[in-house]
């Protein structure tokens, strides 16, 4: 099964989900390291649909700017073009597999598309 983990190595949550994965009998991983090659905001749209949630709650608000600049309540074309922009805007970490797409927050929802 190929696994593809959005992550940042300096977030303990993303090492954690990523050292799930990396156990994981089977899983061929590819880590994305979204602050140096973000995603497209495309890209970003696609994932969130496939996890079910909407670019606003996948937003990262501790430690940026998102809620003085009004994203929470902006539109989805927006948020995206801003999470494109400035990756750090990105809630991490997001893992896609063929069973789905993931915000793992708890790492634990990681093993719902596993």
């Amino acid at each position: 099964m190929k696994a593809t983990i959005w992550h940042n190595p300096n977030c303990g949550t993303s090492r954690k989900t990523l050292a799930i994965l990396q156990e994981t009998p089977g899983a061929e991983v590819e880590v994305i390291e979204y602050l140096k090659k973000p995603p497209s905001a495309e890209k970003l749209g696609q994932l969130y649909r496939d996890a079910g949630i909407s670019p606003q709650q996948g937003l990262r608000m501790r430690g940026t700017d998102a809620a003085e600049r009004g994203l929470p309540d902006a539109d989805d074309g927006t948020v995206l073009a801003a999470m494109a922009a400035e990756p750090v805007l990105i809630e991490r970490p997001l893992v896609e597999t063929d069973k789905g797409v993931r915000l793992c927050r708890p790492q634990e929802k990681v093993h719902e598309i596993l």
